[in-house]
């Protein structure tokens, strides 16, 4: 999702993707559509509880670390800024728009659109466009991942920050963009080495173990970072110590999950090129379920129901990444969007310069001497 919002017709590179990162965005848009799934779950189990506040410690950390290594070349090139508008703007707008009609619809509710208040995951792409369009600073500071992690720290305490564009999401994450600016490509190898793959194995033990143990005793929403500390019943210095510590374990977490991920082309790695889509679409799906109350079957709080729920979200949100679903609604997700926007002058010259030009006759060829 992240490389896909990021990237121009001009900034392709001629090679072959990158497997690698392909299949860590589809494998996280997994963890994404399953863990919103478990949310009409967790009331009644403590291990569906506790597998949503793993899964929810390191899958958006992961998308938006990814989406600040893919951002490392944006600038204010107006190519790159019409990218952005199309691929970010636009998207935010049609779902904002068709959320609200859809919640309206189905919930009974007659709550009015409001573009300044993003509604469930439209949030990410408000985030994108500004972490995106502060790219530039970023690079321009001495110490950019110190400076974010202290405006993140600083956010965890401001409960006047408000709901507008959902800031204090923006943020308190952040850091995650900001560290995914300043990786290399030798930082991803180092974490997929045997040895750390192997040692990830007991952080995802000691993870699953101390999340089940927390489930009674810690407020899951600090894992979200759109509350303030004051807002979440806290003291006001647990803000900032929590948000260094959700960030080492989101981070450490993250570390984790990449180091299992596969390098090699597989079945789904044509489909990291479209979680944008999986994304913003199966939001509506678990909409529906709650608007219509399909959890409150009572099979589906049994194991079997639970398993059942999370093998559908993955295949849902497969299916929603496929090509065909990205040939319908490319014209809301990547609009080309030619006529919004002013022809590039020097470009104009040139073009009308080289269709002026004359074709050159081609040089005779030369007699070769009979033999």
């Amino acid at each position: 999702m992240s490389e896909q919002l990021g990237k121009t017709k001009t900034d392709r590179p001629a090679r072959r993707r990158d497997s690698f990162y392909d299949n860590a965005k589809y494998l996280a848009i997994v963890l994404v559509a399953m863990g919103h799934s478990w949310e009409g779950l967790e009331s009644g189990s403590r291990t569906v509880q506790a597998l949503y506040s793993f899964v929810y410690a390191f899958h958006m950390p992961a998308f938006i670390i990814i989406s600040g290594y893919f951002s490392r070349s944006f600038d204010m090139r107006p190519d790159r800024l019409k990218r952005l508008v199309t691929g970010v703007v636009v998207p935010y707008v049609v779902f904002e728009t068709a959320y609200s009609l859809f919640r309206n619809q189905f919930s009974g509710s007659h709550d009015d659109i409001s573009l300044l208040d993003p509604f469930y995951m439209t949030w990410f792409l408000v985030a994108l466009f500004i972490w995106r369009l502060t790219t530039p600073l970023w690079k321009l500071v001495r110490w950019p991942l110190p400076v974010a992690i202290g405006i993140a720290m600083l956010a965890s305490v401001s409960p006047s920050i408000g709901d507008d564009l959902d800031l204090q999401r923006v943020l308190q994450f952040l850091p995650y963009f900001v560290l995914g600016l300043c990786l290399k490509p030798e930082h991803f190898r180092m974490v997929r080495r045997w040895p750390v793959r192997i040692a990830a194995l007991p952080v995802f033990a000691a993870a699953l173990a101390f999340s089940y143990w927390a489930v009674p005793r810690m407020d899951g929403a600090w894992f979200y970072h759109r509350d303030s500390a004051q807002e979440l019943g806290a003291p006001w210095w647990c803000g900032p110590v929590m948000t260094l510590g959700i960030l080492a374990c989101s981070t450490l977490l993250t570390a984790c999950f990449l180091s299992w991920v596969p390098g090699r082309r597989l079945w789904f790695t044509a489909l990291g090129a479209g979680t944008l889509y999986g994304y913003l679409l199966h939001g509506f799906l678990i909409r529906l379920a709650d608007y219509r109350g399909w959890y409150d079957h009572a099979w589906l709080h049994r194991p079997l129901g639970e398993i059942a729920v999370t093998v559908l979200a993955a295949a849902v949100v497969t299916a929603l990444c496929t090509k065909p679903v990205q040939r319908v609604f490319r014209c809301v997700m990547e609009p080309k969007m030619e006529w919004a926007f002013r022809q590039d002058p020097a470009r104009r010259a040139r073009e009308r310069q080289a269709a002026e030009q004359p074709a050159k006759p081609a040089a005779p060829r030369r007699k070769t001497a009979d033999v």
